[in-house]
């Protein structure tokens, strides 16, 4: 892909999501730590400063896509809650119902989940105090629109909700990071089957922690 020079807020508008789309669509292929700005720079037919121009940082690209997938996510979660949920079960099973359907949910979502598990320790570190107030400003509308689809299922929760929905993509982030091993350490573990006890599933474990964590915080009967 070629580009002239973008002369108006359009042709702007147009590079940016060209941008975002050769980024995505190298998430479909590496993991985020893969992802560099000359590659994108390449695929995207722009000189690396033109890039910048555009995005202050690599990290900058990710975030916004970040924001595009969780976004895309709370959506489809609200048909998946609807359809899976029996509101008139009791809290336990309500419960258990509702970590089912996230864990399975978002372990159909790796790039998703690989983008939570690199979002503090590295996406929210080489970007401007604009960059990271704008992104973190739209997670608290993410965070609040996942809290209410969540408090729907589980009135119980309350303001509890919240803090439940922001465990549960940390967590996500950080069990995925044990669920899709390098390749290094996956030869390892067929060296020494021992090893793969660290390899989690992330479903499963995902719906572990969760399961738990929900049923410490509901009230008791």
């Amino acid at each position: 892909m070629t580009f002239q020079r973008a002369r108006t807020e359009e042709q702007r508008e147009i590079r940016r999501r060209a941008i975002l789309d050769a980024a995505s669509a190298m998430l479909d292929e590496m993991p985020v730590a893969a992802v560099t700005l000359n590659e994108l720079s390449r695929r995207v037919g722009l000189a690396k400063p033109n890039v910048l121009r555009y995005f202050e940082s690599r990290e900058a690209v990710l975030l916004e896509l970040l924001d595009r997938y969780l976004g895309e996510w709370l959506t489809e979660l609200e048909g998946e809650l609807t359809a899976g949920v029996g509101e008139n079960l009791p809290m336990a099973e309500r419960a258990t119902a509702v970590a089912e359907i996230l864990s399975r949910s978002l372990s159909g979502r790796v790039v998703l989940c690989d983008l939570f598990g690199a979002q503090g320790s590295v996406l929210e570190r080489n970007v401007s105090v604009e960059v990271v107030t704008r992104y973190k400003r739209a997670s608290l509308d993410r965070l609040a629109t996942m809290a209410a689809l969540i408090r729907t299922y589980l009135p119980e929760l309350g303001e509890n909700a919240t803090l439940f929905s922001l465990h549960t993509v940390v967590l996500a982030g950080a069990l995925s990071a044990y669920s899709t091993p390098p390749p290094g350490l996956q030869a390892a573990y067929r060296a020494e089957p021992d090893l793969a006890r660290f390899h989690l599933e992330l479903k499963d474990s995902l719906k572990l922690a969760l399961t738990a964590t929900l049923l410490g915080v509901l009230p008791r009967p």
